[in-house]
């Protein structure tokens, strides 16, 4: 059996009792489900305990039982939690999680203060300009309804004219005929008098709206009494989502007042830097980023090189960076930071405060990723270069770091073609892939391609790489070709055959003409059939790709300076592909237009 990778007991054990979201993961590394918590220790340890309520919904018994680990993140409070959610949904799209079928996230309100008639509109985003925006929110239709309800309450514009240069160009709209818009297209208004009213909705978004509520519910009542039930029922409403929304929400400016937060932890091979999107206080998002690090460097030099590398890289930078420890040159970087961003950026180290705790908060993320990465490249490692020890174990060699694969293709011994792929320690590295077009072979003869394949790799100067063990897709006949060319060439390399069963998976191999069994279930097996598939599914994808481009009507298309008119006169002069394949230059130099060089080409590519 397959030993379990991640102690479910043992992680649940660890979780704080604090606000935060929780990231459920699949053996594949896939994101399953992303979720937030007031107390993540009982949240989380819910999936996983039976006679919980949501636990009998068949998709999150199903999701259940397909996480292999999980990650969170500790927030200060439910609310950041909850847009930290939002915005890993909207990134990570998670299978199991509800997701927005218009992808749009929560969304803001924003204030056009750049304009000289603002307008009050609703936007998905923030963006790098002069205006307002308030939030995020957490419920679209309220936010219209706010939206609205300022607009009638402070007589705004809610046109696309583009004002003063349209003033007086048409007339009023509706809104203005109905008593909810002073009509700046007219000049109804002075733009000092409209100001006035966009600075009371803005102190409104701020929070201070209970003379509005006020207002509200006399208007309510009046209508009550006055039997208008309707007017009753829609002030209500509007009083609900202004109550809804606007609790606890704070202003995001997103032409200053914003902070980022940079804290790192480190051990002696590896190093994570955190930082954490501060708008105002609001936690609107992190990162998490790898250091390459040592037990040598200290904390500051490894912030001090993110710092200058991740800035420098960002088409953003906020008001403050907030550290954890000094970094050199310092001011330095202040210099060139408000250079690029056009006003002042401060480096800060907090000592105490609210920065001193988003900071600590960052740290613990930080710590948190670097030990569950570890633990993760630990189960890597025995998927990995733990198979390739547990292959020369079981075979009784030194080493199976690197392994090459062959496998042939073709159809009916037409459009021959051969793949090699090439694992180090357990991966693939697709960058040392070979295909081979084969030359020298006609009709369904994998033996005698092989050979062709195999004499062509270990005589090619540019594979000077041999690797630790050769696999052949098959049994005793491919390993003994592989051998005899090998020894041809006077290299000694362990060659296996990847051995199948009935149902054509992988069974063993064959190797010193025995059959070696993998223990069932093994990572060495689960790698040599990965190794296996992936050796046939390159040399697949290459036929295919040669079919489909249609491009080889004869091999001799792959010479150079062979082109459709030199070809025909060879076929012509020769009769077939066989007599041109056995012929010698001064034979080749004898066809008619036939250069010295191109005659030495044909030559040396059949014989080379």
């Amino acid at each position: 059996m397959e030993e379990k990778i991640f102690d479910i007991e043992t992680e649940l054990n660890k979780l704080p009792k604090k606000p935060g979201v929780y990231v459920m993961h699949s053996a594949n590394d896939d994101i399953l489900y992303v979720g937030k918590a007031i107390n993540l220790h009982n949240r989380v340890r819910q999936y996983f305990r039976e006679g919980h309520g949501h636990n009998n919904s068949p998709k999150i018994v199903k999701m259940v039982s397909q996480i292999a680990y999980f990650e969170y993140i500790v927030t200060s409070s439910e609310m950041e939690a909850l847009v930290l959610e939002c915005n890993f949904i909207k990134e990570y799209r998670p299978k199991y999680n509800t997701l927005m079928t218009d992808d749009k996230g929560y969304p803001y309100i924003k204030i056009t203060v750049e304009e000289e008639y603002p307008r009050v509109l609703y936007s998905h985003n923030i963006r790098r300009d002069k205006s307002k925006y308030f939030g995020p929110y957490t419920n679209s239709r309220a936010v219209r309804d706010i939206i609205e309800l300022i607009n009638k309450l402070y007589h705004l514009r809610n046109c696309n004219r583009v004002l003063p240069r349209d003033i007086g160009k048409e007339r009023p709209c509706l809104y203005h005929q109905i008593g909810q818009c002073d009509a700046p297209c007219n000049a109804r208004i002075s733009s000092e008098d409209y100001r006035k009213n966009i600075d009371r909705a803005i102190d409104f978004l701020n929070g201070n709206y209970k003379d509005t509520l006020n207002s509200l519910n006399k208007k309510m009542k009046n209508y009550a009494e006055e039997m208008e039930f309707e007017k009753a029922a829609e002030t209500r409403d509007l009083i609900e989502s202004i109550n809804h929304i606007m609790d606890k929400q704070k202003m995001n400016i997103a032409n200053g007042e914003d902070r980022d937060i940079i804290a790192c932890a480190s051990n002696d091979t590896d190093a994570v830097v955190t930082i954490f999107f501060v708008r105002e206080g609001k936690l609107l998002g992190r990162e998490h980023h790898h250091m390459n690090a040592n037990n040598q460097e200290s904390v500051s030099e490894i912030i001090t090189a993110f710092v200058k590398q991740y800035y420098s890289g960002t088409p953003f930078l906020p008001k403050e960076i907030v550290v954890q420890d000094e970094i050199d040159e310092m001011d330095i970087l202040e210099a060139y930071f408000e250079e690029k961003r056009g006003s002042k950026v401060k480096i800060i180290i907090p000592q105490k405060g609210e920065k001193k705790k988003l900071l600590n908060l960052a740290y613990d993320n930080a710590a948190l990723v670097l030990k569950q990465d570890m633990e993760r490249i630990k189960r890597q490692e025995k998927r990995t270069i733990g198979a390739a020890k547990d292959i020369a174990n079981l075979l009784g060699i030194e080493k199976a770091d690197r392994l090459e694969a062959f496998d042939i293709s073709h159809i009916s011994g037409t459009l021959s073609v051969a793949s090699m792929v090439v694992f180090e320690k357990g991966v693939p590295k697709k960058n040392a892939y070979r295909k081979f077009r084969l030359k020298t072979i006609q009709g369904p003869d994998d033996y005698a391609s092989m050979k062709e394949v195999l004499s062509r790799r270990f005589t090619d100067e540019k594979m000077d790489i041999y690797p630790d063990v050769i696999m052949m897709d098959g049994g005793k006949g491919q390993v003994n070709i592989a051998l005899m060319v090998l020894d041809s060439l006077g290299i000694d390399i362990p060659v296996c055959g990847m051995v199948k069963d009935d149902n054509h998976h992988t069974r063993g191999l064959y190797y010193n003409n025995e059959e070696v069994e993998f223990p069932k279930g093994s990572q060495a097996m689960l790698m040599i059939t990965a190794l296996q598939d992936e050796a046939h599914r390159f040399a697949i994808e290459y036929h295919r790709q040669l079919r489909s481009k249609n491009q080889v009507h004869s091999i001799l298309d792959e010479i150079k300076g062979v082109g459709p008119s030199r070809r025909k006169a060879l076929l012509k002069h020769f009769k077939d592909i066989e007599h041109i394949r056995t012929a010698d230059i001064s034979e080749l130099e004898a066809v008619q237009g036939m250069p010295q060089g191109v005659a030495k080409n044909i030559f040396e590519f059949f014989h080379g």
